[in-house]
């Protein structure tokens, strides 16, 4: 179950006899300005990834193929959740630790963002971010 740490987005799907499509757009489909677009893809076999928090950015993340497994941390609580579905995608607001762990053979995590690359925006270290997030 998704709550305060992250909101499921559903997309609308559009289509027809020839197949299906799904058009995102900024403050209509994600509600932000998108200003990066990234995906991972090809990880390694018991690899994960992120274990960060963003003090700005907010993100949309879209498995737009295979599965992924998410954990969220504010701080307070920690959540888990899979994302295997292309028709949505999960909001992460800032000040949210992230890990994704059980990557697919075959997942592709798409990933929205609010801001531009910005290595001061990232915290890096948990302890810091627990430090950061009950002072908020």
């Amino acid at each position: 179950m998704i709550n305060q740490l992250a909101k499921y987005i559903n997309f609308p799907v559009r289509g027809d006899e020839r197949g299906s499509l799904i058009a995102l757009e900024s403050n209509q489909d994600v509600p932000f300005d998108i200003q990066r677009v990234y995906y991972i893809f090809a990880t390694k076999e018991n690899v994960s990834r992120g274990y960060h928090a963003h003090k700005a950015l907010k993100q949309v993340a879209i498995c737009v193929k295979g599965s992924c497994r998410f954990v969220l941390d504010d701080g307070v609580e920690r959540q888990e959740f899979y994302l295997d579905t292309c028709t949505g995608g999960i909001l992460i607001e800032s000040m949210v630790w992230r890990e994704m762990h059980d990557f697919s053979d075959d997942c592709v995590l798409l990933v929205l963002a609010s801001e531009h690359y910005d290595e001061s925006d990232y915290i890096r270290n948990y302890d810091e971010f627990l430090s950061l997030a009950n002072k908020a």
